[in-house]
């Protein structure tokens, strides 16, 4: 089951379960569009994986499995990603 993080790990952008700026990676790294996009070029700075859209959690399962509360802001040292990326 998807933990559904509230928050951009890079920026804290709040990533609401209905969210459609909320990105994950395989291991549910999670981070907004923008930072995917602009910051990572698509490609996770925690385990060098992609990126796809994360699913939206319907609201009448809330209750049974709700999202997760757990905030995990580590911003990115943008210099570090872009050489371990340059060097793939």
């Amino acid at each position: 089951m998807l933990e559904i993080r509230p928050t951009c790990e890079n920026c804290n952008k709040k990533l609401p379960f209905d969210s459609d700026e909320a990105m994950i990676c395989t291991f549910e790294c999670t981070f907004c569009k923008s930072c995917v996009d602009v910051t990572l070029h698509g490609v996770c700075s925690n385990c060098g994986g992609g990126f796809v859209e994360r699913p939206i959690r319907p609201k009448a399962l809330l209750k049974k499995y709700p999202v997760s509360a757990k905030i995990v802001h580590k911003p990115v040292d943008i210099e570090a990603h872009l050489k371990r990326i340059q060097s793939k």
